[in-house]
């Protein structure tokens, strides 16, 4: 009877090893899984912009940080230089935002050098820029947010991107010739393109200000 009672036991061990080990290949299974499909892109990691006209790797390279100031920031930069603070284009504009030295003398930069060698600097200059350009383009962000020139909704972010690619006087033409008069840079990229991939940033916080320096 002990001798049953013992054999009884034994099977009931091995049994409960075997659940157990067929669980933990199942759990171990379902995690490598699960980790699998955490890292897999699925979808782009865009700035809520459309694919038409954009560059793929801007589209699959680009973080996600959605509508804020920092992901109108951090999107601006990525198409201007892929957010590289160090980086010279062949035409002379400088950094992470892409300066030219003379919009830096009007904000009162006056060493490219400095400049380039500075992420904090270049950040001020940004902003420095911003509030210069709103205050430029007060009066036409007033007149024409919401309007819709050549397909494109205007709104307050792509005035002020586009006026950071093209100067707030090109802006201020488009806008009042109602997109007759357009602007492109050497590669291409116009105001309407700016307005249309900045779209709707929340930039509300950024005061106007005729003299913002450095």
């Amino acid at each position: 009877m002990r001798k049953q009672i013992l054999k009884f036991n034994v099977l009931v061990a091995v049994l409960v090893l075997v659940i157990v080990v067929s669980l933990g290949f199942t759990s171990t299974k379902k995690t490598e899984e699960n980790v699998h499909n955490i890292n897999r892109v699925t979808k782009p990691l865009a700035y809520s912009v459309s694919l038409e006209d954009e560059d793929v790797e801007d589209i699959i390279r680009t973080p996600f940080l959605g509508k804020s100031f920092n992901g109108f920031k951090e999107a601006l930069a990525f198409k201007e230089s892929r957010g590289d603070y160090f980086t010279v284009n062949p035409l002379g504009y400088m950094g992470k935002y892409q300066f030219g030295a003379s919009t830096l003398k009007t904000i009162g930069v006056s060493s490219s050098s400095d400049f380039l060698n500075n992420p904090e600097l270049q950040e001020r200059a940004f902003i420095a820029n911003l509030e210069r350009n709103k205050w430029v383009l007060r009066k036409d962000i007033e007149w024409y947010v919401g309007r819709v020139f050549n397909g494109v909704k205007v709104t307050e972010s792509g005035i002020l991107a586009a006026a950071h690619l093209a100067g707030p006087g090109n802006v201020k033409r488009y806008l009042r010739t109602h997109g007759v008069s357009g602007f492109a840079d050497a590669n291409g990229a116009s105001v309407r393109y700016y307005m249309r991939k900045f779209s709707g940033y929340d930039v509300s916080h950024v005061k106007a200000n005729k003299a913002a320096r450095i």
